[in-house]
């Protein structure tokens, strides 16, 4: 018996079974329950922020990989995961574009712009939790790889940001452990939000082989997998979350 699946069938299955793959590897013996009830009146609603955009590619590769488009392609599998798993999702952009406003004549203005809109999005949407999705470098040191996760100053952030590291430790970490740590309060878009957020670097472009697995689409659905498993895992610590309410 011969079975003919379109692409868009295919594509769901194979998303299914790397889900559930990366469920079983970070929750094994766990229970998965949606994360984050702050208040039941208001459902959460977690909003995904592909880091960078358009003309502000971030990072890049020795190679001319740009980070924005990692970033993207990251974001939208997280986001595919977290839908099937019943969450409520925003994105800050879903294509590769610069989110600010129109008129601007230089980058800085752009960018500055687009800072304040990402800010505007999550400010605007009540029981927000902000997952925002980045690309390291550190050329001086080009064997460093691994993906780390930081946390801003806001109940729950933190206890969120040990859940997905210990995720992306199992499952893209093996023998290479990292910890988290807060975010400075340089980084415009965290320091000036109220909601918890957490800043996921998926990886070092300025090491050339972790910078080629991040163009993988599979390892791409890899690193999806345990950020949204991290997350889902994370319920416990609602409760202190709705205390700061």
């Amino acid at each position: 018996m011969v079975i003919l699946l379109r692409k868009r069938d295919l594509f769901f299955s194979c998303l299914f079974c790397c889900f559930l793959v990366g469920l079983s590897a970070v929750l094994w013996g766990g229970n998965v329950i949606p994360a984050f009830h702050v208040r039941d009146e208001v459902p959460v609603t977690v909003i995904i922020d592909p880091g960078h955009g358009g003309e502000d590619g971030g990072a890049v590769s020795s190679g001319g990989l740009a980070e924005s488009r990692i970033n993207l392609a990251v974001s939208l599998r997280i986001s595919d995961l977290l839908r099937f798993s019943g969450q409520r999702i925003r994105m800050t952009r879903s294509e590769d574009v610069t989110i600010c406003d129109e008129g601007l004549s230089t980058m800085r203005q752009r960018k500055t712009s687009d800072l304040k809109n990402r800010v505007k999005l999550v400010e605007g949407t009540e029981n927000a939790i902000l997952l925002s999705v980045h690309q390291n470098s550190l050329p001086s040191s080009p064997v460093t790889h691994g993906a780390q996760v930081f946390w801003n100053r806001r109940e729950g952030a933190e206890a969120l940001a040990e859940s997905i590291q210990d995720a992306l430790n199992t499952a893209i970490n093996v023998g290479n452990s990292k910890h988290t740590r807060q975010i400075p309060d340089s980084i415009y878009l965290m320091k000036n939000i109220t909601a918890p957020g957490v800043l996921v670097e998926c990886g070092f472009l300025s090491n050339s082989q972790e910078a080629e697995c991040l163009q993988d689409p599979a390892y791409q659905l890899r690193l999806a997998a345990a950020v949204a498993a991290g997350y889902l895992n994370a319920g416990d610590i609602e409760d202190e979350i709705g205390e700061s309410e």
